[in-house]
């Protein structure tokens, strides 16, 4: 069992990245931030099972994920509505236009929107959080073998919608 401390200095260091994972999942920011304030409450209730020495992240993420799934399933349950994807497609970007920076970002954000969220979760924990193939299987609960095909299905998706050419497929 960690101390509080410890605890308390892993949620700080890791909190900008379940942020990012967060609205991989969510795609709004507004959700993106309800899910990640809930996962630290759920975290900080199961504070007592996390070890200390373990991968703090990849535990964070799980917790992320589930809570994620709950919170669609509820939403089904409830037949809330969601908002139109129009509405939600300019949240979180740079709010500079005219830099090439927000351009390549608001395009790149566009189309990982386009992609499903076994695909985008994937993605959002390899290619923009830096987690090895095992780190993200062990976070999704996953075999490795369906991480790497679902990040080569959605790398390849993503080329796709950005009208760039797989050089891997070459």
């Amino acid at each position: 069992m960690a101390s509080t401390i410890e605890f308390e200095r892993e949620l700080r260091q890791h909190w900008p990245r379940l942020r990012r994972f967060a609205f991989a999942l969510c795609r709004n920011a507004a959700d993106a931030d309800d899910l990640v304030q809930g996962t630290a409450e759920r975290a900080m209730r199961a504070a007592g099972q996390w070890q200390s020495g373990t991968r703090f992240d990849s535990w964070m993420f799980r917790i992320a994920r589930n809570h994620w799934i709950d919170t669609v399933r509820a939403r089904g349950r409830q037949a809330v509505r969601f908002a139109p994807e129009e509405e939600g497609a300019g949240v979180g970007f740079d709010p500079r236009p005219g830099t090439e920076a927000a351009i390549d970002l608001k395009r790149a954000m566009a189309a990982m929107q386009t992609l499903p969220v076994e695909q985008r979760e994937v993605i959002a924990l390899i290619l923009i959080d830096g987690l090895g193939y095992r780190e993200a299987a062990e976070a999704l609960e996953l075999p490795i073998g369906t991480v790497s095909s679902r990040l080569v299905r959605g790398r390849k998706a993503l080329l796709a919608v950005l009208g760039e050419k797989d050089e891997s497929s070459d």
